[in-house]
């Protein structure tokens, strides 16, 4: 039997990137796949239904079995049309994969409100509609699972995507409380936070350099890799997993740490402004996190048991 036998899981952004090996792995690993995508511009604009018909063909064609919706997440009765399509199809649906997404990259000082706007509907608002329209069903069968899609952008920061590292960022915290609310029912979620080469990120401005570097590691940092996490997480045998933050990229899986207090000071009678710059912050300064994109970390080689 294959890991995810007697699945059923909605991929939403499922015709391209990401969302496309998420679909065609869940469905090679035994699940019943939706396969959704609006088929619009990095953008957003525009609609084309051959990206998500072309995967579902995909896994037909290998013997899977998949369907194709062709609504936008970001529209709340479109996706309870999408689970209730898995439903009437399949008879069921056991998990979420929501990587639909989009990029309007600007520097802040320059970003009009409609590109503020478009990124955190189709991203936090596309996730909160995910997760309204089913959780519900996750929580009387007892049994779901929510693979949500943050990004470094936000965990880390990317100068040009305030809009897009903010949401990102607020995918994270969505995710961990959904876990919270969700564990007494046997509901769990997850975020990841990948590295791969698709179109969102080909589009991302880099310099000469940087651009021949992505491109001699394009094969390495194919999207299949952040696909087989989701399909992992998505797993019975995962069922202990919940409330994480992953990375992954290339051969690398990493744990990300969530926010908590790294020191606390304490001085009786409360803390005023001349004393937070006098001695607050000259003492808290070590604990600061810099502004550079990447910190040391522990690597551990990990040899192959299946």
């Amino acid at each position: 039997m294959g890991l995810l036998e007697g699945k059923v899981v909605l991929v939403t952004g499922g015709g391209r990137g990401i969302g496309r090996d998420t679909a065609i792995v869940c469905a090679k690993l035994g699940a019943k796949v939706v396969v959704n995508d609006l088929g619009g511009s990095i953008a957003g604009e525009g609609t084309d239904k051959t990206p998500a018909q072309e995967v579902v063909d995909t896994i037909r064609a290998a013997g899977g079995e998949a369907i194709a919706n062709f609504d936008s997440v970001t529209d709340l009765r479109a996706v309870g049309r999408m689970a209730q399509q898995a439903m009437d199809s399949f008879g069921g649906l056991h998990a979420v994969s929501n990587p639909a997404g989009i990029l309007r990259d600007r520097m802040a000082h320059n970003m009009t409100e409609e590109e503020w706007d478009a990124i955190m509907t189709v991203h936090l608002r596309g996730h909160f509609n995910i997760v309204r329209a089913t959780i519900a069903h996750f929580r009387a069968q007892q049994d779901g699972v929510y693979v949500m899609w943050s990004s470094t952008s936000g965990l880390i920061g990317n100068i040009g995507q305030s809009n897009y590292g903010a949401a990102k960022m607020g995918i994270a915290g969505f995710s961990r409380i959904i876990a919270l609310e969700g564990a007494r029912f046997n509901v769990r979620s997850n975020a990841i936070a990948p590295g791969a080469a698709t179109r969102m990120t080909d589009s991302v401005p880099r310099d000469e350099e940087t651009a021949k570097r992505r491109e001699a590691m394009r094969e390495i940092n194919s999207p299949l890799r952040p696909a087989e996490l989701a399909a992992a997480l998505i797993a019975d045998k995962a069922k202990n997993v919940s409330g994480q933050i992953f990375g992954i990229g290339g051969h690398n899986l990493s744990v990300y740490s969530q926010p908590r207090p790294i020191h606390t000071y304490s001085r009786d009678g409360g803390w005023d402004a001349e004393g937070i710059v006098a001695d607050f912050l000259p003492l808290a300064e070590k604990d600061f996190t810099p502004l550079g994109r990447w910190a040391p970390q522990q690597a551990t080689e990990v040899p192959k048991t299946a």
